[in-house]
Order: C-alpha cells, then sequence, then structure tokens
C-alpha cells in the first residue's frame, strides 16, 4: 500500500515542479522588456531557419577543401548545389559579378546598411541581380543570404568560394611580397622556384605586391608554408642579437 502510494506520489510531484518551473520561466520572461524579448524571438527563429537550410550535410556534394564560419557553411552549401548542376564555374563567374554590384556605392549603401528593413535590402538586391541577367542558383542563393538576415556576409561567402573553387581546380594560392614589383624575368624565375612545393597535379595561382616597407628581399606565403626573406627582417633579428651579446 505504502509503495502504491509512492508510485502514484512521485508523477503528481514531478508534474508539481515541471508546472513550477514553467510558472517561473514565464515570471522571468514578463520580467524582459518588449525589446529584448523581440531579439530573442528573432535570434531563435533566424536560427533556426538557417540550420534548416544548411543542415543535411549528408545530401551535400563535399568541398575539397573546409572553410569554417558561417560564411563556410553557406559556400559548402552553394558548392554542392553549383555542382550537382554541373554549374560551378558559371556560379563563380556570377558571383564576381555579385561582388562587383555589392561594391556600387548606391546599392551597398541598402544592403549593407544594418538600419534599412531586410525586405527592403532584399528587394533592391535581388531587383538588382534580375536586371544582370544572373542564373537562377544565384539569385535564389542570395534570396536565402537575405531570407536569414545573412546579406552582410555575401563578400565573405564568395571569398570562401572562391578558395574551394581554387582547390577544386588545384589551385595553390602564392601570395609574395617585395619592396618593388618584380620584371617579367624574376617573375618567371620565381614560379620556377615555387613550382618546387606543389604536388603533382597542382598548380600555382600566383599573388604578388609591393610594400617599400620591407626595404628588400620578399615574404612568401604558399599553402600553409610562410617564409620572410626581408631585409627589414633581416636587419631586425640582426638588431636583436647585437642587443642580447
Amino acid at each position: 500500500m505504502h509503495e502504491r502510494s509512492s508510485c502514484v506520489f512521485l508523477p503528481r510531484l514531478a508534474r508539481t515542479r515541471s508546472a513550477f518551473d514553467l510558472h517561473s520561466r514565464r515570471r522571468k520572461w514578463q520580467r524582459l522588456d518588449w525589446g529584448c524579448r523581440y531579439d530573442i524571438l528573432k535570434t531563435l527563429v533566424v536560427r533556426q531557419f538557417s540550420t534548416s537550410v544548411i543542415r543535411p550535410v549528408a545530401k551535400l556534394v563535399k568541398s575539397p577543401i573546409q572553410v569554417y564560419g558561417v560564411e563556410g557553411r553557406y559556400a559548402t552549401a552553394l558548392f554542392s548545389a553549383a555542382s550537382k548542376q554541373k554549374s560551378l564555374d558559371k556560379v563563380e563567374q556570377e558571383l564576381g559579378r555579385v561582388f562587383s554590384l555589392i561594391k556600387d556605392p548606391k546599392l551597398s549603401s541598402i544592403v549593407l546598411n544594418p538600419h534599412v528593413k531586410r525586405s527592403i535590402k532584399q528587394k533592391t538586391f535581388i531587383d538588382a541581380l534580375t536586371k544582370a541577367k544572373l542564373s537562377p542558383i544565384t539569385i535564389n542563393f542570395i534570396n536565402v543570404l537575405a531570407e536569414n538576415g545573412r546579406l552582410t556576409l555575401t563578400p565573405d561567402v564568395i571569398t570562401a568560394f572562391g578558395k574551394m573553387m581554387s582547390a577544386h581546380r588545384g589551385e595553390v594560392t602564392c601570395s609574395v611580397t617585395t619592396a618593388q614589383p618584380l620584371d617579367e624575368a624574376n617573375l618567371a624565375e620565381l614560379k620556377v622556384a615555387l613550382n618546387g612545393f606543389l604536388s603533382k597535379g597542382e598548380t600555382i595561382k600566383l599573388e604578388t605586391k609591393s610594400d617599400p616597407s620591407i626595404l628588400g628581399g620578399m615574404i612568401v606565403s604558399i599553402g600553409d608554408k610562410y617564409v620572410d626573406m626581408s631585409t627589414k627582417t633581416k636587419i631586425q633579428k640582426l638588431t636583436k642579437l647585437i642587443r642580447e651579446t
């Protein structure tokens, strides 16, 4: 008899605690001002919508490299969709046009302005893309960014997609900084030397820039390797060595 009454009591206790917790949470919610309530609800809705779009990872075509962050997730989803439609090159080209459009001061003042309503941003951007006669896959993707409140990430997503495409083509990005611009002969000699870092099937995607502050020599970044052979760094090391002796 005692055991039976305990079994009846335990569910009642659980229900009482559950009701108490619910009442406590409700009182905390009611104490929040409307601004806080709105921010919480908006965050929950955007998060749910965003994860529902990106979540089915098992169905995605695997990208050649993994790019982290929110922009990486969106770029991966776009890479998968474009790959399935065999339109990777076309989408990459169109994203270049999107990047140019978003740099336009008139358009960016609306699309990237946090004080402009999301619906206005979306309509303005989509109208511009439609006028540019971009393909449905690119326009639909920008629509997803707009609906998720991620239009400000558009340049980052485009950059992430570009990295995936470079890896897809077997390109290895190499950045070379020199004090003065290299002439054709030195540039050709440099490319030959850099090719020694590559594996079979890889090609160099060389980016050169000049920075007079390094005084001379060069700074090379290729893949995960970084070599600083600048005169500035050599002087700094020499100065440090002299001070320590």
